[in-house]
């Protein structure tokens, strides 16, 4: 089972992140403010989707692993923890823009 679900939950993680950067390069590239801001609103709910995904593919991938720690796949499992602790948090990055609101100044 495990070799079923490392690629699928794989590919449904890189299909959402890629979904993420697509909806958001094309919104500001292409369609109004309001529809940019939607998809920036709607990017967090997909991390119920991502998450999980993510935390599957690793867990069926330490799993098939069988506990081997030396050539390709040890340094892989050494430089994992490295990796998933770089990014932090998104919605740590900066304080939310406030926006204008007719009649009162910001």
């Amino acid at each position: 089972m495990p070799r079923l679900i490392h690629p699928l939950a794989g590919v449904v993680a890189l299909l959402t992140i890629a979904t993420f950067w697509l909806s958001t390069v094309i919104s500001e590239l292409f369609l109004s403010r309001d529809i940019v801001i939607a998809v920036k609103i709607t990017i967090p709910w997909g991390f119920l989707l991502l998450v999980p995904a993510l935390a599957a593919t690793g867990g069926s991938g330490v799993f098939l692993s069988q506990g081997q720690r030396t050539g390709l796949l040890g340094t892989k499992l050494r430089r994992m923890p490295f990796i998933a602790a770089r990014y932090p948090n998104p919605y740590s990055v900066g304080p939310v823009p406030r926006r204008e609101s007719p009649g009162r100044p910001v």
